[in-house]
């Protein structure tokens, strides 16, 4: 089973969010929807799901009209394919291949491909500069723009928001907090700074380790409040104490394996 965690580039309208929840009844295990960066992450299994999603997205929103504090590149802006229990990255790799040459067949976007080599960082950075579509023309789609589309491990996205912060602050605690399994931006987000994350290697660097981390550089009086965005692997949350799951922003609840049971997978 492969699970596939699209970016939307739309997080202020809800009948939009609904129309492509809809889209995608019935593989969808969760919607995380911030309005501040005009984003929203659908949590989907298998390879329709992506598909059926990217499609209405295309043709219901333009990116030329985007506002939002995050970096995108279309409005279908990430999707990464992740083996589940079963599954493998070879598996998951020929799914990455065969979208985005479908979303350029069908839906006339370009890919950037990325992978455990060439990363999704890598892709923003030099996107249309040095770096080409792997897939379609050298030029974005005039309103959908291009997808990034990839292959990876699971990975935990994660905030820590702050209090009494401004932005160089939480730009500089999150540079303190990056590693090689914690990717990290400082955002100002709707007033609010917040020190955004990517928990690459979760089962490592757990979303206690990442939180006690911003904690240790700024202190109670400037962190607010944990926010987990999307779902944890099951044996990422067992490596916690129970205790902390509230403070943390987690649960079984929020587990790819309770949400699994929840839909009948």
């Amino acid at each position: 089973m492969l699970e596939c965690v699209v970016n939307i580039s739309e997080g202020t309208d809800s009948r939009i969010i609904g129309e492509l929840a809809d889209s995608v009844a019935g593989w969808l295990l969760d919607i995380h929807t911030d309005a501040h960066h005009n984003r929203s992450v659908f949590t989907l299994i298998g390879e329709d799901a992506p598909r059926s999603l990217a499609q209405r997205a295309v043709e219901l929103l333009d990116i030329t009209s985007h506002e939002g504090v995050h970096p995108r590149l279309g409005v279908v802006d990430v999707v990464p394919f992740v083996p589940l229990a079963g599954s493998t990255m070879a598996e998951a790799t020929r799914a990455r291949d065969s979208f985005a040459q479908w979303a350029w067949e069908e839906l006339s976007v370009p890919s950037f491909l990325y992978d455990d080599a060439y990363t999704l960082p890598m892709v923003r950075k030099n996107g249309w500069k040095s770096l080409a579509p792997g897939v379609g023309d050298p030029v974005p789609h005039p309103t959908a723009g291009a997808i990034c589309v990839g292959v990876r491990d699971l990975l935990v996205a994660y905030n820590v928001w702050l209090r009494n912060t401004d932005l160089p602050t939480a730009k500089r605690w999150a540079s303190q907090v990056r590693t090689t399994d914690i990717r990290t931006l400082g955002l100002e987000v709707g007033g609010h700074t917040q020190v955004s994350m990517n928990l690459v290697n979760p089962l490592i660097a757990t979303p206690e380790t990442a939180y006690d981390r911003v904690m240790e550089l700024a202190g109670a009086d400037h962190v607010a409040r944990a926010e987990l965005v999307g779902l944890v692997p099951r044996r990422v949350l067992d490596l916690i104490p129970e205790i902390r799951w509230e403070e943390l922003d987690l649960g079984v609840d929020r587990t790819i394996e309770g949400r699994l049971t929840v839909i009948g997978r």
